[in-house]
């Protein structure tokens, strides 16, 4: 199922990109219409990763500061924080978790404007956001989310472009679904070679691949029951690189942009050092391990990269002899506080 769902995240794009066009666009000239002296995100999981990809364009392209809101701070603390003027945006696939759904309720119950980007319409947060945006990846069932963390941040980088105003990144959106069938038939085959019989691995990131580190760690451990952490290339040195041993495995993704040869630097200099290196980047790096697919313009290659990565986690988890769709200890919907 894990698979299966995955493979079709680029039907669920097409399907998103064809409906609610007037209604980001609105969205959007709601955002450029008023200042936010403060920009959240409220999210758990797989939601927060995306979270994480919708922040960074948001602080890239509009030079807003945005920070992931403790959930606590609201559901168990009570604080008094202050909403006026503030910009909140909730990620969830179930929109079902209270810890998501109550600040979404505080914040726009004291002023602020409240988005919620989420594949149940008719769930608890959608109902409490100002601005419910349907992700429109249908039911899925896998417990790892995979093509509704695709749609989410397809959603969130729709966000933007309509903040934005920014015809290049729409019409880059508009070509993802080919690109995203595209990276459907990437060959990742000698990554489940290294990592089939592995104990850990460390997942580098930096930048906009950051989020994409992050999201891949999460799905090492839920569906093939390995030990992973995920870090930014800039964070290595103060302190993870002591994990590095003969043989260490350590993934890499090297997306487009300005962190790219840092990322390329370090795959180096960690294969000096004895580790595993799984580098994965666009077929022009001739070092590359993994071939990464590219978008029509370099922020939206995480949202192919993170496709074909999935393709792989899927038959890795089977190469492991586990059901990626049955994780241990793990159900599809998880309600916290």
């Amino acid at each position: 199922m894990m698979l299966k769902e995955a493979l079709s995240a680029a039907e669920c794009v097409a399907n998103q990109l064809a409906n609610d066009s007037e209604r980001y666009a609105e969205l959007g000239r709601k955002l450029r219409s008023t200042p936010f002296s403060t920009a959240l995100t409220v999210a758990r999981g797989s939601s927060d990763h995306a979270s994480n990809y919708i922040a960074y364009l948001i602080m890239a392209r509009l030079g807003r500061v945005v920070a992931s809101l403790p959930m606590s701070l609201v559901t168990l603390h009570k604080s008094p924080l202050i909403t006026r003027d503030t910009l909140t945006i909730a990620v969830s696939q179930s929109g079902q978790s209270p810890d998501v759904v109550e600040p979404i309720r505080y914040f726009r119950d004291g002023g602020a404007t409240t988005v919620a980007l989420v594949n149940d319409i008719d769930s608890p947060l959608a109902q409490a956001a100002e601005w419910a945006m349907p992700l429109r990846a249908g039911k899925e069932q896998s417990v790892a989310a995979t093509k509704s963390f695709i749609t989410s941040l397809v959603a969130g980088a729709r966000l933007v472009a309509q903040w934005q105003n920014d015809p290049e990144l729409l019409a880059g959106l508009a070509a993802l679904p080919d690109a995203l069938q595209t990276a459907t038939q990437a060959d990742w085959s000698s990554a489940i070679d290294v990592l089939a019989p592995a104990k850990n691995i460390m997942v580098v990131g930096r930048g906009i691949s950051f989020p994409v580190a992050l999201e891949s760690a999460l799905k090492f451990k839920e569906t093939s029951a390995l030990q992973a952490e995920a870090f930014s290339g800039a964070e290595i040195k103060h302190g993870p690189m002591a994990l590095i041993e003969e043989g260490y495995p350590l993934m890499i993704f090297a997306t487009r942009g300005p962190t790219q040869a840092g990322l390329l630097a370090l795959a180096d200099e960690m294969r000096g050092r004895g580790a595993r290196v799984l580098l994965a980047a666009p077929d022009d790096v001739a070092q590359r391990d993994l071939t990464l697919p590219v978008a029509a313009t370099p922020d939206l290659d995480p949202i192919v990269a993170i496709q074909a990565f999935y393709v792989m986690a899927a038959k890795l988890s089977a190469a492991r002899g586990l059901d990626p769709d049955r994780p241990r200890h793990l159900s599809k919907v998880t309600k916290t506080n």
